[in-house]
């Protein structure tokens, strides 16, 4: 039987609860949900990812790294691969932008597989082409320095947050990941586009828009909530990693969770 390399992960929680995914933004690791599963894992099994590229998952988890050829679909089946592997029929799954991206993929495409999705901080069209193509070639050719002075105030609500042990960390993640899969990762972006396709998610989903996201500003979150049948829209003061309020992200995903859980039963 071929073995299929799996992402880096993490799981907590207790064996036998319901499953949820949390996926990363990208340039960011299983860290950027630090804050948020000590709360949700007294109520499931959580499994944290890393990207390829980033964290402790190798860009050769992609079969092709080359200039355009990553798609978000590739990274939808590394996830499936990685619950197949826990023996995981359905499961919740929550995203910050890219990781987001992925969960709107996954239920677009596995829908028996996905029973509720939480967008957070995420888009179904993030900009045109061109800038993620850009930035891929820029690391590329001059590796993840480049991107160091950009992302401070890119990501958090207040770029002082970047002076802070936790800013420190993630900070340190986008330095030290792999630029080929760094940019793999923006290609993926870079041909995302679901808005039409966004009547078709079924899984009871709720958006959550940061009020100081400049990445993915709040008309990103309406459109996802306005374009999928039933979905919520719930608003944070937070900036693009949804990290300066991790009680309200972690309220609001319980809530909605457990809201879905039990309707399904």
């Amino acid at each position: 039987m071929r073995f299929t390399p799996l992402p880096h992960h993490t799981v907590e929680g207790p064996p036998g609860a319901p499953v949820l995914v949390l996926g990363p933004s990208l340039g960011t690791s299983t860290a950027v949900w630090e804050p948020q599963p000590p709360t949700l894992a007294e109520h499931y099994r959580v499994l944290r990812f890393d990207l390829p590229g980033h964290g402790a998952s190798p860009g050769a988890l992609l079969p092709d790294t080359g200039p355009g050829r990553t798609t978000v679909a590739d990274l939808a089946r590394l996830v499936l691969g990685l619950v197949d592997h826990y023996d995981t029929g359905r499961f919740h799954y929550a995203g910050i932008s890219l990781g987001g991206a992925i969960g709107a993929q996954l239920a677009l495409r596995h829908p028996e597989r996905v029973a509720s999705l939480a967008l957070v901080c995420s888009s179904a069209h993030f900009g045109g082409p061109e800038g993620w193509r850009e930035r891929a070639a820029l690391v590329r050719r001059a590796g993840m320095g480049a991107l160091a002075g950009l992302m401070p105030a890119r990501w958090f609500a207040d770029p002082a947050t970047a002076g802070t042990p936790y800013g420190k960390a993630l900070l340190g993640d986008l330095a030290a990941a792999d630029p080929a899969g760094y940019a793999a990762c923006c290609d993926a972006l870079a041909g995302y586009d679901v808005r039409d396709e966004l009547p078709r998610i079924t899984a009871p989903t709720l958006v959550i828009g940061g009020i100081h996201d400049t990445a993915t500003p709040l008309d990103h979150a309406r459109e996802l909530a306005d374009g999928i049948p039933g979905a919520g829209l719930r608003t944070v003061a937070t900036g693009h990693l949804a990290i300066e309020d991790p009680g309200a992200v972690a309220a609001a995903l319980l809530t909605h969770f457990r809201a879905a859980g039990a309707a399904s039963v």
